[in-house]
């Protein structure tokens, strides 16, 4: 897809989604066998729901359908959400993934994966885990460190904010219950 065809596609899309308060993230234009695919991803801080994403597609495909920005031939139009390990490029996608573990390559060479603590205009304040038993400890790391940043999946992780508490439903006292 050339710069061009891409940046008239995002002027033209781009107020569609924001209209239907989500942000425009990703567009891609691919070939598949004659066919073309048009990609798009969107999301928004409170991520988007099936009926939001419909409502975003149809729009958009009206709006396509009314001008000649993909041209002549046919086209799929394809609208999602980015993935479970979507790459963080944009402070809003920080603020996105605060309390998500995220595997940082830095500047310098190396490879930290943390968790987002808090997102500030400056950087970021992590909880590294603890390796072989040790507690986790806390790190900041200034955007300008940062060479690329990915979201992990996590299969196990022990949500530490909720108790476990059972209750006695039917209003009955232990006494009662004997």
């Amino acid at each position: 897809m050339s710069t061009t065809q891409s940046e008239r596609l995002r002027e033209l899309l781009e107020p569609l989604v924001a209209s239907q308060g989500l942000d425009l993230e990703e567009i891609a234009v691919d070939s598949v066998g004659r066919r073309r695919v048009l990609s798009v991803v969107v999301d928004s801080d409170t991520g988007a729901d099936l009926d939001r994403i419909a409502d975003v597609s149809r729009a958009l495909s009206a709006k396509l359908d009314e001008t000649d920005a993909m041209g002549e031939g046919e086209y799929t139009l394809e609208v999602g959400t980015p993935g479970a390990e979507r790459s963080l490029t944009q402070h809003r996608h920080y603020v996105r993934a605060t309390d998500r573990l995220v595997r940082f390559q830095l500047h310098e060479g190396g490879e930290l994966v943390a968790r987002i603590l808090a997102v500030d205009e400056d950087g970021l304040d992590l909880e590294v885990p603890g390796v072989k038993g040790r507690r986790p400890t806390t790190r900041r790391l200034p955007f300008g460190d940062i060479d690329k940043a990915r979201v992990q999946v996590e299969f196990n992780r022990k949500d530490t904010k909720s108790t476990e508490h059972t209750e006695n439903t039917d209003n009955k006292t232990e006494e009662e219950e004997a």
